[in-house]
């Protein structure tokens, strides 16, 4: 699991535009925002990053590069691109269990009879300096209650405007 302040693990991951997210390549103004999400399953995820898609604009005015990442496999990432409203919302497939632990996510499996993928993550919310550092995590074992982006962009506002300094580094 990554702490506040430190540097956060690599990623390289497919996008649904046949194109790669490649987090070390990243080179925001402010942060890069990485929403992990359950997966083309799941209706709390679909009305999160279809709020995120609507307000993106928001965010990259403030110059913070988005990508939201699940483990679903390029087919279900496709369905989740094709049928779910995220406008310019970067979507990244194909992450490993291992690389979902190693950011610490939450882990479920499959219940039987739901149209869950065998194993998935549970969200998760970062915020990373553009030296890769972690400046802000939010993780959750079950879907419900996400981060409310009026008061995650208040936050940033006030990080910024305040240089408000990473909090939690002694965990």
């Amino acid at each position: 699991m990554i702490k506040p302040g430190q540097t956060a693990p690599d990623l390289d991951l497919p996008l649904t535009i046949d194109a790669r997210f490649e987090l070390s390549r990243q080179e925001p103004e402010s942060f890069t925002m990485l929403v992990f999400y359950r997966g083309k399953h799941c209706p709390v995820c679909k009305r999160y990053l279809e709020e995120i898609g609507d307000r993106l604009d928001d965010f990259t005015s403030r110059g913070i590069n988005v990508f939201a990442i699940s483990m679903d496999s390029e087919e279900r990432a496709l369905i989740s691109h094709n049928e779910w409203e995220t406008g310019n919302l970067p979507l990244a497939h194909d992450l490993s269990e291992d690389q979902a632990r190693e950011w610490g996510l939450y882990i479920s499996k499959k219940r039987e009879g739901s149209e869950e993928p065998v194993v998935f993550s549970e969200p998760g919310l970062f915020l990373l300096k553009p030296d890769m550092t972690l400046h802000f995590a939010v993780t959750q074992n079950a879907p419900f209650t996400r981060p409310s982006l009026d008061e995650l962009l208040g936050g940033i506002d006030f990080t910024l405007d305040k240089d408000y300094p990473t909090r939690g580094t002694l965990t």
